[in-house]
């Protein structure tokens, strides 16, 4: 029962690592970080695809060696965010509310990011 609960949210954390990419302001790693965390103790075929992921793999093989993720990582993933929710604030979105909980979520994957160490090598 526990094994397919953490498999359920291991890909509810999958999606939204997803999702995240795509949308400003929803951190990345750190979902895709729970993702494999929930499929190291429920699934081995689950956990090596992600591992094994083209695009994916790489950082949270990268992460969990290190515990870092590289400055051109870090630096990428701020810039992509903060244009993706630039033009989210100034031509999609109309309601100022909304506008100032986009700019929030900015500032909070922001943090995120800033607070994972860097990779040295």
């Amino acid at each position: 029962m526990i094994k397919h609960i953490l498999i359920l949210f291991g890909s509810i954390f999958l999606g939204l690592g997803f999702i995240g990419i795509i949308i400003p302001g929803l951190p990345t790693t750190p979902f895709l970080l729970l993702a494999a965390g929930c499929y190291v103790r429920s699934s081995d075929r689950l956990y090596s695809w992600l591992l094994d992921h083209k695009l994916l793999g790489k950082y949270i093989y990268n992460f969990r060696e290190t515990r870092s993720i590289s400055l051109r990582s870090k630096i990428i993933s701020l810039i992509v965010m903060w244009v993706m929710i630039g033009l989210s604030i100034y031509i999609f979105i109309k309601i100022i509310p909304v506008k100032i909980i986009v700019a929030l979520l900015g500032v909070i994957g922001t943090l995120v990011i800033l607070l994972i160490p860097t990779l040295r090598k």
